[in-house]
């Protein structure tokens, strides 16, 4: 069993339950649910039985009070099982997504939601990105229109996950125009409210991986919502979605650091049991070293990814070592993935060795929810103090 360095008992015995409820799905579940597209609703259910959705969450709402360290074990330990991130990803929203609402919602929308996304009764979907704006979220193009009864927003969004099944959406969009604000981020608010379909159109997006979990442009024509579904002040919806940065930057982190163990897991055995020339390919170290190399650089973004939750965890400012975790942790993962690929040969290309399933899917980490070149940003201009590049 991978075990992480540091894990208190309590630490120790939710990742062993976690691992327990995901043995119960087993490479060919999500092999098949890549193949289908079909959503692993058994999976999910499984995990909001368990209690796992709310792991971050007050207690009072239905959560278990812990904090983004023991976020950051279930759902490391979600990858590390094999599921990925078609598992990882199906669930991932509710770890830490509804965060705004439990810190800056009225009591009133955190007793009514929170207990339901919880429980896995209430599905959500976060609408951030738009197509012409991409990381630039200042420039966003949605428009929340004021109303006698509260705003009509009218927009599109891009790469919106789960919307295929969400009854809920949480949407930033500006309600003041950018040009009226004494800074460009400002102006933004931030909406939780039902995804009405009569006025979204939702649709999916062909892409390299994770098949079974889609991601969609939406097309917003006329949403009308009552003003007490605008979470907390009106224009500080950017402030809000700052708070949840450096969670999810961990949270990415460590998923894709297990899914590079459970691709050098997979390509270790299979390096100690093909024989080639008379003896296992495993004993060369043409294959031997890129493994080991894996598993260094695995644990060592490990290390960071857990250090970043800590600090996070203390109330410490912790922005430089979450996007540094999350830039070493995607890069770790796609290599291990890679290595694990190739350590299979011809057989790495075929899908009933999972690995080129993980490969694809690892893709994901280096690419979104932000890109490396803007980690490298960060830490250039906050860290070492230069001068910003854009």
């Amino acid at each position: 069993m991978h075990t992480i360095s540091g894990m208190s008992d309590d630490q120790q015995a939710i990742k062993e339950a976690v691992d327990k409820t995901c043995q119960q799905f087993d490479a060919d579940y999500w092999a098949n649910a890549d193949e289908t597209g079909e959503w692993p609703e058994a999976f999910c259910d499984a995990m909001a039985a368990g209690g796992w959705l709310g792991v971050a969450f007050p207690e009072e709402y239905g959560g278990a009070g812990l904090g983004l360290s023991e976020a950051a074990l279930v759902m490391q330990a979600v990858t590390r099982s094999g599921a990925g991130y078609t598992g990882a990803s199906s669930i991932h929203l509710n770890i830490f997504g509804p965060k705004p609402l439990e810190k800056f919602g009225s009591e009133e929308q955190k007793i009514e939601n929170l207990p339901k996304i919880i429980s896995g009764q209430e599905k959500m979907c976060f609408a951030v990105t738009e197509p012409n704006s991409g990381l630039d979220t200042s420039s966003l193009e949605t428009k929340a229109e004021r109303t006698n009864n509260g705003y009509t927003i009218n927009g599109r969004k891009i790469w919106t996950t789960g919307a295929q099944r969400a009854d809920k959406i949480l949407i930033i969009a500006r309600t003041t125009p950018k040009e009226q604000c004494a800074k460009p981020y400002l102006g933004l608010s931030l909406f939780y409210t039902d995804f009405n379909r009569n006025r979204i159109e939702a649709n999916p997006i062909p892409k390299m991986g994770r098949k079974a979990v889609e991601c969609n442009t939406l097309f917003i024509d006329g949403l009308e919502i009552p003003k007490e579904h605008l979470i907390g002040e009106e224009g500080a919806g950017f402030k809000y979605l700052i708070e949840g940065l450096n969670p999810e930057r961990v949270l990415f982190a460590v998923e894709s650091v297990g899914l590079g163990f459970a691709a050098l897991e997979r390509a270790a055995e299979y390096a100690n049991d093909r024989v080639v020339f008379g003896r296992p390919i495993g004993q060369n170290q043409g294959v031997a070293h890129p493994l080991a190399k894996a598993w260094a650089e695995l644990s060592a973004a490990e290390l960071l990814a857990y250090k970043a939750a800590a600090m996070f965890d203390r109330g410490d400012e912790c922005g430089a070592e979450a996007n540094a975790a999350k830039y070493l942790g995607a890069e770790a993962g796609f290599k291990a993935c890679e290595a694990a690929v190739l350590t299979h040969g011809g057989m790495g290309y075929a899908k009933e060795y999972h690995v080129e399933r993980y490969m694809r899917e690892a893709m994901l980490a280096r690419i979104a929810p932000v890109s490396r070149e803007m980690i490298l940003n960060y830490i250039s201009e906050r860290v070492l103090g230069l001068p910003k590049s854009y």
